[in-house]
């Protein structure tokens, strides 16, 4: 009975270990594109050592406030667009603060849409080149 129970316990905890290994990956490449983007942001804002001491939490912030309206407004468009809207000119004066200029706050709101197409390219090329190499790997059999 006891074998019986062990076996189970142990099948039971390799399940869980198994199920956890691709969040683990996840949590790694969700890190990974993070630490990309405040390279992009930094080198794409030129901001300075003061400049982004300031800017990155006010960044943090709106973008929690652009998630919570995501997820306030799953089934209505429309709605999460507005409320979007209305979260920009809410941190338009707040990022003005910090960047100065209405170029530079344009530039940062524009940025996030433009990092995740650069992340978006770089996936499909990985993709495509996967798919190649299994390609290759058939025609070679």
């Amino acid at each position: 009975m006891k074998k019986i129970i062990l076996f189970f316990i142990t099948v039971f905890a390799l399940s869980s270990l198994m199920a956890q290994e691709p969040q683990r990956k996840m949590m790694g490449e969700r890190k990974n594109i993070e630490v990309l983007k405040v390279a992009y942001f930094t080198k794409h804002l030129s901001l300075t050592t003061e400049e982004a001491e300031k800017f990155w939490p006010l960044y943090n912030s709106y973008t929690a406030d652009i998630r919570k309206a995501r997820g306030d407004n799953k089934d209505d468009i429309l709605a999460f667009e507005e409320a979007v809207l209305n979260i920009r000119k809410k941190y338009k004066t707040d990022l003005k603060k910090i960047l100065v200029t209405d170029e530079r706050v344009n530039k940062a709101l524009m940025a996030e849409r433009e990092f995740m197409n650069v992340v978006r390219k770089e996936l499909q090329q990985r993709m495509e080149q996967r798919k190649k190499v299994r390609e290759q790997k058939i025609t070679d059999q």
